[in-house]
């Protein structure tokens, strides 16, 4: 005697959380049912992300799961450079799409969106100009 309600349709007042992390960037993302809006720092997501290929990145989950026109996000993220913070909202946005339905955690998993990349910037090191790049050798 279970209800036929779907987990989406039970979560209709409350809001989720996620956490994206990419490079230097961490984004902090809230989602909650409700009218298709998509913020990044206060600005709609296509003002912010103006490049192409980081508004892609960013709204990617969405799309993935179909699920644009239901869920109002909103995103603040800082640190690192803009394609950084894209990539930081997406694994955000992921992640809070997994606590709004549990049932999209294998698929999101599956198709990479919830793997951390854990690239970094290597340090320079002394004794040269930085972090791979030598001082120019002089034979003469």
């Amino acid at each position: 005697m279970s209800s036929a309600s779907s987990p989406v349709s039970s979560n209709a007042g409350k809001q989720f959380y996620g956490t994206g992390r990419r490079r230097e960037s961490i984004a902090r993302v809230y989602i909650k049912m409700g009218p298709a809006r998509f913020t990044v720092n206060g600005r709609p997501v296509d003002e912010y992300f103006r490049n192409i290929a980081w508004h892609t990145a960013a709204v990617e989950p969405l799309k993935f799961t179909q699920m644009q026109d239901q869920i109002e996000v909103k995103c603040v993220v800082k640190g690192g450079g803009v394609g950084g913070q894209s990539g930081a909202v997406r694994m955000g946005l992921s992640r809070a799409l997994s606590r709004i339905n549990p049932e999209l955690r294998p698929a999101l998993r599956k198709n990479g969106f919830l793997t951390r990349d854990s690239r970094m910037k290597e340090r320079k090191k002394y004794g040269q100009k930085g972090a791979r790049r030598r001082f120019q050798y002089s034979k003469r």
